[in-house]
C-alpha cells in the first residue's frame, strides 16, 4: 500500500470536494482540490524518493553516533538467541525470554546452509517467520548471517561448499596441514558469499518494508585459531608481495606501531606483526567485498563482531583469534572494508579494568560503540552504563533463550534477572537516553572490584559515588561489583539520576566551589512519551544522608540541585 493510500488522500479529496459545506462555490472547490492533489502527489513522491531516508542508518556529529530507526535515535536493548535458536521450532523460546527481558531487539542468527541449500537456489522463509514474528511482538531485529565465518571455522557453510574442499579450501597452517578455518583468498568463496549476502539483502529490501530489521551482523567472529594466518602457496606469494599503498599512509602505520617505510613486503614493513597483520588485511578485504554487495541491494547498517584479546598486555596472535577485528588491527579493517559501518567486541573477559579498556578502544571517531554479545552473568548487566557514557548505541547479553533445554518460567525469570531489572526501567525512555547520548550529555561509572568510590564531573557540579547499599555514613558494601550510577545532565542545575547498590552526592564546583548548596527538588519518576512523570519527591532520610540512595532495582530520578 502506498504512502498516499495510507493517508487515505484520494478518499478524501472525493468527499471534500463535494460534501457538506461547500454550496457550490467552485472557486473554493478548485482551491480544495488543489490543495488535497498537492497532499496526495507529495505522500506519493515521498514513496519513490523518501524510502532511503527511512532506512535505520548511522549518523555522526563531533565524534559520537546514533542509530536512527524511523529517523530518531533508538537504544537497542538487545538480546542474543543462541546459536542454533533461530529456526522455527525453538522461537517460541526465543520470544518468551525477549518479553522477560523488556528487550526491544532480538539478535538471531540466519544461516547460509539454510538460505541456499543448493547453488544458486535460495530459500527465505526462515527470514520470513522472523519478519512475522519480530512484528507480532513488537520487536526490532538484528539479523547475523552465518556464512563463510562462524568462530573462526566455516561450519556453516552450505553442504554443496563443504564437499568440494579443493574449490573452497581452508588455510594452510606453518606446518603445512590445514587447519579448521576458511581461506580468505578463495575466489570461489567470496562470490559465493557476496551472491548469497546480496540475495538477502534484495529480499529483506522487498519484505521489509517496516523496517523491522535494523542492522545486519556479517560472518561471526572472524579470524583463525590453531595458525596466525593462512601459509598456503597462493597465500605466502602474496605475503612476500608489495603491503598495498592503502596501509603506506605514514598516520595508519603509526597506529600500527610500524615504522613508516615507503613500500616492501609484509615482513619488511609489519616485521614481528606481520602474519597478523596480513590476516586482518586478507579477512576484512573478503568481508568488506560481501558487504560492498549486500550494501549495493539494501544500505542497511552492517557490523562485524570480534572475539577479544587481552586489552592490557599486547598478546602474540598465537592466543586468540588471530585476523579478527581485534583492538590492535582496527586501523586495517577500517581501511580495508568501508562498507562495514562497525566493528563491535563481543564482551566474554572478565575484569573491570579490562572491561572498560576494550569499551574505549572501540569507541571511536570513526567507529559507533555497538556491545553485540556479552556474558550472561549479572556482573555484566553494569557494563551497559559504560556504554552509554561511551555514547554507544546498545548492548546485548547472548544466550537469552534456554537452549532447549525446557526451564521454568521462574527459573528463566532468575537468569535473566539482573538484565530484565535493567532494561525494565529504561526501556520506556530508550528514544530519550538515545538522543541524551548522542548529545554527549551522559556520564556513568560502574563498581570496581576494590568497591572504591567515583567522581563524576558535570562542570558546575561534582557528583560522587559511593557503592553499597544502607546510609552513606553507614554503607554496607556490595558482595559483588554490581553498583552502577548514570548521570544525564539536562542543564548546568539538573540532572536525571539512575543507578543501583549506590549513594550519588554532589558538592558544587566552578565559581560555585566552596559554597553552601541543597537539593532543590529530588523526584522519583518514569519517562513516558518523553515526559516525565513523578511518583513522588524525596526529601530528608531519603537524600540527607549521602545523597539519593539507590538499591539493587535501578530508578530513575530527577535532581535540581541549586548554590545558596
Amino acid at each position: 500500500m502506498s504512502a498516499a493510500a495510507r493517508m487515505g488522500w484520494p478518499g478524501r479529496y472525493a468527499r471534500s470536494a463535494r460534501g457538506p459545506g461547500d454550496h457550490g462555490d467552485n472557486k473554493f472547490c478548485m482551491i480544495k482540490k488543489s490543495v488535497f492533489l498537492f497532499l496526495w502527489l507529495w505522500a506519493a513522491f515521498a514513496d519513490v524518493f523518501g524510502q532511503e531516508s527511512t532506512i535505520p542508518r548511522i549518523v555522526e556529529k563531533d565524534g559520537r553516533h546514533a542509530l536512527l530507526v524511523d529517523g530518531r535515535p533508538f537504544l537497542v536493548l538487545g538480546g542474543q538467541a543462541h546459536n542454533s535458536s533461530g529456526w522455527p521450532a525453538m522461537l517460541p523460546q526465543v520470544w518468551a525470554a525477549i518479553g522477560e527481558l523488556h528487550a526491544n531487539t532480538l539478535e538471531v542468527p540466519i544461516y547460509w546452509e539454510q538460505v541456499e541449500p543448493r547453488q544458486g537456489m535460495f530459500d527465505f522463509s526462515l527470514i520470513h517467520t522472523l519478519l512475522v514474528q519480530a512484528r507480532e511482538n513488537k520487536v526490532h531485529l538484528i539479523l547475523l548471517w552465518f556464512a563463510t565465518w562462524k568462530n573462526g571455522s566455516n561450519h556453516y557453510m552450505p553442504e554443496w561448499m563443504k564437499k568440494d574442499a579443493v574449490k573452497y579450501p581452508n588455510i594452510t597452517g606453518r606446518n603445512g596441514l590445514p587447519a579448521d578455518s576458511p581461506s580468505p583468498h578463495s575466489k570461489a568463496a567470496l562470490e559465493a558469499d557476496s551472491k548469497a549476502f546480496a540475495a538477502v539483502m534484495k529480499y529483506l529490501k522487498q519484505a521489509d518494508d517496516l523496517h523491522t530489521v535494523i542492522m545486519v551482523q556479517i560472518e561471526n567472529e572472524p579470524g583463525s585459531w590453531g595458525s596466525v594466518r593462512d601459509y598456503s602457496a597462493q597465500a605466502q606469494q602474496l605475503f612476500e608481495g608489495p603491503v598495498p599503498a592503502e596501509l603506506l599512509k605514514p598516520d595508519l602505520l603509526r597506529s600500527l606501531q610500524a615504522p613508516t617505510v615507503g613500500q616492501g613486503s609484509w615482513q619488511a614493513v609489519f616485521g614481528d606483526r606481520a602474519d597478523e597483520y596480513f590476516q586482518a588485511w586478507s579477512i576484512a578485504r573478503y568481508i568488506g567485498q560481501v558487504a560492498a554487495a549486500g550494501k549495493a541491494e539494501y544500505p542497511l547498517p552492517f557490523y562485524v563482531n570480534a572475539a577479544l584479546r587481552d586489552p592490557l598486555t599486547d598478546p602474540s596472535a598465537t592466543s586468540y583469534e588471530s585476523g579478527g577485528a581485534t583492538d590492535n588491527v582496527l586501523p586495517i579493517w577500517k581501511v580495508a572494508a568501508p562498507a562495514v559501518d562497525m566493528l563491535a567486541p563481543d564482551i566474554y573477559l572478565s575484569g573491570s579494568e579490562r572491561i572498560l579498556k576494550v569499551i574505549e578502544l572501540y569507541d571511536r571517531p570513526d567507529n559507533p560503540l555497538f556491545v553485540p554479545e556479552a556474558g550472561l552473568i549479572p556482573e555484566n548487566a553494569k557494563y551497559w552504563y559504560a556504554v552509554m557514557a561511551h555514547d554507544g548505541i546498545g548492548f546485548s547479553p547472548f544466550g537469552i533463550d534456554d537452549n532447549g533445554k525446557g526451564e521454568t518460567k521462574s527459573e528463566m525469570a532468575e537468569r535473566l534477572g539482573a538484565f530484565a531489572r535493567e532494561y525494565g526501567v529504561v526501556a520506556p525512555m530508550m528514544r530519550e537516553l538515545a538522543q541524551w547520548a548522542f548529545e554527549g550529555r551522559i556520564k556513568a561509572v560502574v563498581e570496581h572490584e576494590d568497591h572504591a568510590t567515583q567522581t563524576i564531573d558535570l562542570g558546575a557540579w561534582q557528583a560522587t559515588v559511593s557503592f553499597g547499599t544502607g546510609r552513606a555514613d553507614a554503607l554496607r558494601p556490595n558482595e559483588k561489583a554490581t553498583g552502577k550510577a548514570m548521570i544525564v545532565r539536562l542543564d548546568d542545575n539538573k540532572f536525571v539520576l539512575i543507578g543501583t547498590n549506590c549513594h550519588i552526592s554532589f558538592r558544587a564546583g566552578g565559581s560555585g566551589a566552596g559554597r553552601a548548596w541543597q537539593f532543590l527538588t529530588v523526584e522519583e519518576g518514569q519517562y513516558e512519551g518523553g515526559v516525565f512523570h513523578p511518583r513522588r519527591i524525596l526529601n530528608g532520610d531519603e537524600t540527607d544522608w549521602g545523597g539519593p540512595g539507590f538499591g539493587a532495582t535501578a530508578r530513575v530520578l530527577r535532581a535540581e540541585l541549586m548554590v545558596r
